[in-house]
């Protein structure tokens, strides 16, 4: 049993992420910020079938208060696998997109990058293996309309991937990120209505969250040992 910490796991690809993993025999660390409750009914749920979980809240904007929590999970020996799942939308074009909703969305995925990482590579190196694996956005390789920053955002962690895979090929740690298309939640259902999805996706149906969570397990296992530095679509066919 490996030690997991799956960050933004109150969100529909990051509890299917989460329960796979905890499906394959490993304990799984379920972080959210604003959404606990989620993420605690998630553990339960897991436990409740046989699974290894907890729910755990911090900010990871807060350096700080992120170190903090990370290092009482760290009492309990290294995390092994980390998912950078974390992530938040405002939505704007660029001529009336405010300083603010430029610096949030940055702030969490790509400085919540760093805060989370950053603590849990020592220890992860420590034990001769690992995988951290960030989940991306085909955003930050298409572009899209209204969303600069968070194709700005997802785009710098493909940089940080292929640098930090650098970084830790020789001890057996691999970093990969996966870019997901457009992934059915209660979100993206009031978004995109059918016919959009149709017009826009080669296979003309959205992906499912355990799509998204079927690509992560692979890259989390053994048998991903040789795939690092790697930028991996899961979009249905989008160019």
């Amino acid at each position: 049993m490996k030690r997991v910490l799956v960050t933004g796991a109150s969100g529909s690809i990051g509890a299917a992420i989460a329960a796979h993993l905890a499906a394959v025999g490993h304990h799984v660390y379920l972080h959210a910020n604003r959404r606990l409750d989620r993420a605690e009914a998630l553990a339960s749920e897991i436990r409740a079938h046989g699974g290894s979980a907890e729910a755990l809240r911090f900010d990871i904007t807060e350096a700080t208060e992120t170190a903090v929590a990370l290092d009482a999970v760290l009492e309990a020996g290294p995390i092994q696998i980390l998912v950078n799942n974390a992530g938040i939308h405002d939505d704007a074009v660029m001529p009336g997109m405010q300083p603010g909703q430029w610096s949030r969305v940055i702030d969490v995925s790509l400085n919540g990058f760093f805060n989370v990482t950053q603590p849990l590579l020592l220890p992860m190196i420590r034990t001769r293996w690992g995988r951290i694996i960030t989940i991306s956005s085909v955003s930050a390789l298409m572009g899209n309309r209204g969303q600069a920053n968070y194709a700005a955002a997802k785009a710098g962690l493909h940089g940080a991937t292929r640098s930090l895979s650098l970084e830790l090929a020789s001890r057996g740690i691999t970093v990969n990120t996966v870019a997901p298309g457009i992934i059915a939640s209660p979100a993206t259902d009031a978004l995109f209505p059918k016919e959009a999805v149709a017009r826009m996706v080669p296979m003309q149906r959205m992906g499912q969250p355990e799509e998204v969570a079927d690509l992560v397990g692979f890259l989390a296992s053994d048998r991903a040992g040789y795939i690092s530095g790697q930028i991996i679509s899961i979009n249905g066919g989008m160019a």
